[in-house]
């Protein structure tokens, strides 16, 4: 996985490896989610028995200042299309496809903000 490979140190940039659980359910993954235990948490939007905003409820229930941040290829089938400037998510908020060292200069720079 791009995110646990070794990267380059950069100057200007924040390039490292991640420690990463992976779970494509999100029911498995809030079950296994322990408060306190992860600097960040990204959450497909689409995923099958509850979309990645009601599991970042759910996250924030166990967890009310992990981080967060939505990756989605596009709107939530059935429901309002996400706006994610309204919903105050632009800095936590990353469209697929994305080259996986863009990936991790987003999520580098999302751990050291707030």
């Amino acid at each position: 996985m791009a995110l646990e490979e070794e990267q380059e140190q950069d100057d200007d940039d924040y390039k490292s490896s991640f420690k990463v659980d992976s779970f494509n359910n999100p029911i498995l993954a809030l079950k296994n989610f322990k408060n306190c235990s992860y600097d960040l948490v990204i959450i497909d939007i689409v995923m099958p028995q509850m979309d990645g905003f009601e599991l970042s409820e759910k996250i924030r229930k166990v967890d009310d200042k992990v981080k967060i941040c939505f990756l989605t290829a596009g709107g939530v089938p059935g429901k309002v299309r996400f706006d994610p400037l309204r919903a105050g998510y632009q800095d936590r908020f990353i469209r697929l496809p994305i080259e996986n060292e863009v990936l991790i200069q987003q999520i580098g720079k999302i751990i050291i903000r707030s």
